[in-house]
This record gives C-alpha cells, sequence and structure tokens, in this order.
C-alpha cells in the first residue's frame, strides 16, 4: 500500500555506473556473483497502445505519506537488535543458498489475502482476523513495514467494519491513548488486550489499538484494521506483535512467516503463511531459496549493493544502502541520488555526494525526469524492453517490467512512468530504499525471525509463480 521514512547517514564516496562492455571494472567486495536463471523476467518492448494511463495521484499520496511512516527510522533502527557490523553480510554468504524443504512446520497457518487495485496499481493486500469472544470477523491489510495491530472501535467517522467491545467477553481496555501514522494516513485511539486469531491460530491478550479517530483517507481503502508484521522494537503500542507471540506461545514453528503477492489479482490467490512455506507459490519450488541477512530486528531491512540493467550495466553504491522489505508500500523508492543514476546518467555530473565518472552513459536511453507530476517522478520511453536487477548482499534479483511500468503519461504518449520513484534528501536519510510490492510480486518472500547463522533474521526470496504467466 501506501507508506513512508525520515533519518540519515549515506555516502560521500562514489557511486559507479559501469557498462560492463567497454572497460569493466572489477567487483565490488560483496560481488554481484549468484548466478540467476533469467528465462523467467526477460520481456520484449511493451505495447503502449495497450498500456493504460498513470494515475498518480494514489502515487503522490503515497510519496507523502512515506514521510511519516518512516519519520522515525534511524531511532527505530538504531534501537533494534543489529547483528555484527551493521554492514558485514561476509560470513552469510555459504549458508545464503540453503535449502529448506517445502513443508517446514508442525504448527502453521495460512490465510488468503484479497488485492486491492486502483485502477492498474496493486495498492494493498489485505486478509480476515478473528478478534474477541465470541469472535468477529475484520479485514487487516497486511504490512512488513510496521509492527502495531489495529482495528478502528468505537469511531463515528469510520466508514468500514469496527470491533464491537460490548460484545466481547474477554476485551480489557488499558485507557492508555495509541496514535500512528502511516502512509495511507493517521490513526489515533486507545491501547486494548483481546484474543485475537489470524489463520487459525490463536493469540490471547494481544495488545491493539483501538483506533476512535481515522484520517480521511483511511475511509476509502476496503481494509478495517491494519497488522504489523516488523520487530516489536518499533511497534509505537511497545508490546509484541501478534507473531511474536504466535513464536511465544509455541503456535508456530519454525518462526518464519511467507508471502505470496498477487499481480492484478483481486481474487483470494494471494497468500500469508505464518510457520510455513507454501510452494505452490514457488516458480521453482526444487531450487535453493536465495537468503539475505537482516541489518537490525527493527524493520526487516537488507544491505542494497546496487542495481543492474540489462546485465550490461551495473551500477555499484560502495556503501550499502538499507533497504526496508515492505509490503505496505506499493512502489519502490530509491535514495534520489541513486534513482537519478538509475534513470538518466549522462557524462560528467555530481549529484549530491556522489560522483559520476565520465564515461557513464544514460541507464535508460530517453528517460527523464517528471517534475510534472512531482520531484519523485520519472519516465521512460513506453516501447524500451528493460531487464531490471536489484542486488542485495551480492545477490541479483529480477523484477517484472509489468510492474515497473506504471502506464502511459497522457493518452496515446510514447513515454511511460517508472515504477521507481526517488526519496528525497529533505525528507528521507540519503541511505534509505522502500522496497514494496512492485519487487514482492516477482519474488515469494520467507522472513525468519532467527534461522539465520547465530540466530540471525533473514529473508529468503525464490521466485514467484506470478513470472510463469
Amino acid at each position: 500500500m501506501f507508506y513512508s521514512v525520515f533519518s540519515g547517514l549515506f555516502v560521500s564516496s562514489v557511486l559507479t555506473v559501469v557498462d560492463v562492455c567497454a572497460n569493466p571494472l572489477p567487483p565490488p567486495p560483496t560481488g554481484f556473483s549468484v548466478p540467476i536463471n533469467r528465462s523467467f523476467h526477460q520481456r520484449p518492448p511493451v505495447n503502449s497502445s495497450s498500456l493504460p494511463v498513470c494515475n498518480v495521484q494514489p502515487i503522490k499520496h503515497e510519496c507523502k505519506g512515506l514521510q511519516l511512516k518512516y519519520r522515525d527510522v534511524d531511532k527505530n533502527f538504531n534501537n533494534g537488535i543489529q547483528f555484527g557490523p551493521i554492514f558485514d553480510t561476509g560470513n552469510m554468504y555459504e549458508t545464503a543458498e540453503a535449502f529448506i524443504p517445502p513443508v517446514l512446520a508442525q504448527t502453521h497457518a495460512t490465510t488468503s489475502l484479497k488485492d486491492f487495485m486502483a485502477e492498474n496499481l496493486d495498492m494493498m493486500y489485505y486478509g480476515s482476523v478473528k478478534v474477541g469472544t465470541p469472535p468477529q470477523e475484520l479485514t487487516v491489510d497486511i504490512d512488513t513495514g510496521s509492527a502495531d495491530l489495529w482495528f478502528p472501535w468505537n469511531c463515528p467517522d469510520c466508514t468500514n467494519k469496527q470491533f464491537e467491545d460490548f460484545k466481547s467477553s474477554t476485551c480489557k481496555n488499558s485507557d492508555e491513548s495509541f496514535s500512528i501514522c502511516y502512509g495511507s494516513g493517521e490513526v489515533y485511539g486507545t491501547l486494548m488486550q483481546e484474543t485475537v486469531s489470524i489463520g487459525g491460530l490463536e493469540v490471547q491478550d494481544q495488545w491493539f489499538g483501538g483506533v476512535s479517530e481515522v484520517s480521511g483517507d483511511f475511509n476509502n481503502l476496503p481494509n478495517d484494521g491494519l497488522v504489523g508484521l516488523a520487530f516489536g522494537s518499533i511497534a509505537q503500542c511497545g508490546k509484541p506483535t501478534i507473531f511474536e507471540n504466535l513464536i511465544a506461545n509455541g503456535k508456530v514453528s519454525p518462526s518464519i512467516f511467507s508471502v505470496h503477492l498477487a499481480r492484478h489479482g483481486g481474487r483470494d490467490d494471494s497468500s500469508l503463511c505464518f510457520g510455513c512455506i507454501d510452494y505452490r507459490f514457488m516458480l521453482k519450488p526444487l531450487d535453493p531459496i536465495v537468503w539475505v541477512p537482516v541489518l537490525t530486528k527493527a524493520y526487516w531491512s537488507v544491505p542494497m549493493d546496487g542495481m543492474v540493467v540489462d546485465e550490461k550495466r551495473e551500477l555499484q553504491v560502495p556503501t550499502p544502502v538499507r533497504a526496508m522489505i515492505d509490503t505496505g508500500t506499493t512502489l519502490i523508492y530509491l535514495p534520489q541520488a541513486v534513482a537519478s543514476a538509475f534513470y538518466a546518467m549522462v557524462r560528467s555530473i555530481s549529484i549530491l555526494s556522489i560522483a559520476v565518472p565520465p564515461t557513464c552513459r544514460h541507464q535508460i536511453p530517453g528517460s527523464k525526469r517528471a517534475l510534472q507530476f512531482g520531484p519523485e517522478f520519472y519516465t521512460y520511453p513506453c516501447s524500451t524492453a528493460l531487464n531490471i536487477e536489484f542486488v542485495f548482499a551480492g545477490h541479483r534479483f529480477p523484477i517484472n517490467i509489468a510492474d515497473f511500468n506504471l502506464g502511459m503519461t497522457e493518452p496515446n504518449s510514447p513515454d511511460c512512468v517508472g515504477g521507481i520513484l526517488s526519496l528525497s534528501p529533505d525528507d528521507f536519510p540519503s541511505d534509505l530504499a522502500i522496497i514494496g510490492d512492485e519487487f514482492l510480486k516477482s519474488w515469494y518472500s520467507i522472513f525468519d525471525y532467527s534461522g539465520g547463522p547465530d540466530g540471525c533474521a533473514r529473508v529468503g526470496f525464490s521466485p514467484s509463480i506470478n513470472n510463469g504467466r
């Protein structure tokens, strides 16, 4: 869905764009070394006559909201449990592709997710939970970029379904105030405890926010509330997340959850799996899962080393960017300097603190800023055939061009809006990236609390069945 970020620590170093066909540079220490079967992501040029016109309004709304969602990112990041030197991932590679059998858990649960679309945008994925005794069914946005659970309660201006505490025999009201900001808006209310179940797994006395006031933005969305699946260290309520309580109570084993996000679904063909991996959604279920270490137990953050375009040009970031894997964000957002380098580097220029060598050429010929929509936007020729890969901890992960192309700038235009947007250093940390559903639709994703070396958290990726369609 549509959310945000804020803070700083980046590079006064050199970001290098490499044309590997001419004067290739040696790979960085992390390397771009993992071979990927690229057959699933190669795409022909897009026929622009079949494309819709991009609706930039919900995207602009997401851009603004992300500032609120991630405004405390540095504080939260530093409060999390960090794993050794913050970007030292060298020891992870021996186990980075360890195979995990498809059936993992004796205690697990799967819940279907619905895909809420705004025209051609997959804006949000949401599913059902049951709250109270007897249970009341509500729907929640699934968000790995936050850590609080909340539902509307005693909310006169809320248009969606609300939790009715007077109908439950197990509800406890703490009378403590609660507030949180998201890319979709802001919510205010009271902290409460209640029996909550998701996918059939139940937690008693789960803390949640009973929201009595919301910004108007939430009333335009289909979900009733939200479930945060990041680490409890960043929860505004200061309480463990529902998944952490499932782990603590022995309700899931192992301590993982996995997510499949369908493309342009609308039906119940997306999925959230607690304590398990659902191999039905993996394009090649017997291939090794690629594991990437999490930087700190705060956000599901992984080190981003750079990007690769058309397998020929590498955009290398010497100091890794913190990339937040966020199911609650629709698109992909990169530091302004990195986004600019990706789209349109020409000759000898300098963007902020990042120097670009004079041999640089356009990464995407014909791409340009789209200030008519906002400083975050870029366009590129609709007819361009692209293969775009992100590099996390030395591993290359391509995305589907169908998700990158957001549509034409106007009817019959040769230019399309790109799905990678920039984050202003005035509003966000200059080393922060937000990797949303645009990426995750290409990768079945496994979020592992403690299965890495020495109990470290990690995120696993396997090509999604979306890419075989």
